[in-house]
């Protein structure tokens, strides 16, 4: 497996010919460089990364005449490390003013993202990239947002009439997790997330935070991956680090802002008044977090402890890919009340929700239904029938009580 095709691919060259600049980022290792290059080489675009230190160190002495020597179109590598560039990339594309001018990519960084915002506004497309999805691994060209329809079901269901469904696969998929180079086998899972772990924290972890105890940082790491699909509870994480809650809000908040972690908000309406604030907190990737929590193969996992709470994070982490890779927000939350009375998502569009629910399971019952019914206390928007994802081999219907929800394979998503 030499190239694997991005779905993200559409949207940038939709993005390139809409805007001035368009950045790639996310996470380290998704393959931003590959798939951006893939396109400027077949515009004749030339380029130049910034991981290159005398670059970096032109770029930020002297802006302005590098941006006349690297005349647009050009493709900008790593480019969190020379934010300045920003302020002097907006005075070229004011004066010139065309679609294509500048590709950046770099690794998702509050200093980057805040740079781009503030000052390209308007003129830049940005494109979050995650770790392949499961859509991407096995070559399925459909590259819809997960919107669980009955149009969506049904073209679903269509294209999966001979599909062979393999529990096996979808539990081999979680324990290697979405990384390229993992999937294309030209390194095993270990050495790579090993590998991963030691340049993430020597280098994203360094530019973003003077953290002392490395060690101790790998180990609120592990508490975090530990706890995938689960209430932050900043309170917990720092005693079992013996670290404080501030250093514990600080140290997740840099997961987050460099793409390994992602938080869930709660739903919750104005007329609602006995819904949770707490995220739940997702690792983007479950292989990072099988690696980091000792899982040792696909089958200890799936019989393990957290095997429920690995096939939550890699459903949500599907969802948001499917979204991300089409250049959309996410709008997806939880709804969890202080009765403890959970639904796992909220999808949300044009004043429509979505209601899911997700289980390991591969047959379902009406059980797993059992929580759908407060979705009547959402008032004034509307609810469309629920689903739950799961295991399944097919799409069926389980009731409890007033509510019906169909069931739906994990390879639907």
């Amino acid at each position: 497996m030499s190239f694997i095709a991005r779905h993200a691919e559409k949207t940038l060259i939709r993005f390139a010919d809409s805007f001035p600049a368009i950045l790639v980022t996310g996470a380290r290792q998704t393959g931003k460089t590959t798939l951006l290059k893939k396109i400027t080489e077949e515009k004749s675009v030339k380029d130049t990364t910034f991981d290159d230190i005398a670059e970096e160190q032109f770029a930020k002495t002297d802006p302005k005449t590098f941006l006349e020597l690297h005349a647009s179109p050009y493709m900008f590598d790593e480019v969190q490390y020379v934010p300045e560039l920003f302020r002097y990339l907006k005075i070229e594309i004011d004066k010139k003013r065309r679609s294509g001018m500048y590709y950046l990519t770099g690794s998702q960084q509050f200093k980057l993202m805040e740079k781009a915002t503030e000052s390209l506004s308007g003129r830049i497309g940005i494109v979050q990239l995650y770790p392949l999805s499961a859509r991407e691994i096995r070559e399925d060209d459909f590259s819809e947002s997960f919107i669980p329809s009955k149009e969506y079901i049904l073209e679903r269901n269509k294209a999966f009439s001979d599909y062979e469904f393999s529990v096996q696969k979808t539990w081999e998929c979680i324990f290697r997790g979405g990384y390229p180079e993992v999937q294309k086998g030209t390194v095993s899972p270990k050495d790579f997330y090993s590998s991963y772990l030691k340049t993430y924290i020597e280098r994203d972890i360094k530019n973003l935070s003077h953290v002392a105890d490395e060690m101790q940082f790998l180990q609120f790491i592990t508490v975090v991956a530990s706890r995938t699909s689960q209430l932050v509870n900043y309170g917990d994480m720092a005693r079992e680090c013996g670290i404080s809650e501030v250093t514990a809000k600080k140290w997740l908040s840099l997961l987050v802002t460099s793409g390994i972690v992602y938080l869930l908000k709660p739903y919750s309406a104005n007329v609602e008044k006995r819904v949770v604030k707490t995220p739940k907190l997702y690792f983007v990737d479950t292989g990072l977090a099988a690696y980091l929590t000792r899982w040792t193969s696909p089958d200890v996992m799936q019989s393990g402890a957290m095997a429920g709470a690995f096939f939550e994070t890699y459903v949500v982490s599907e969802i948001i890919k499917s979204f991300a890779n089409n250049g959309e927000d996410a709008l997806i939350y939880f709804y969890r009340d202080k009765d403890k009375i959970e639904i796992d998502l909220i999808i949300e569009q044009n004043n429509t929700l979505y209601p899911v629910e997700i289980k390991k399971t591969a047959t379902p019952n009406a059980d797993d239904a059992k929580n759908f019914f407060i979705t009547a206390r959402l008032k004034n928007v509307q609810i469309v029938q629920p689903v739950i994802v799961c295991n399944t081999n097919k799409v069926s219907a389980v009731k409890k009580g007033e509510v019906t929800a169909l069931t739906l394979p994990v390879e639907f998503l």
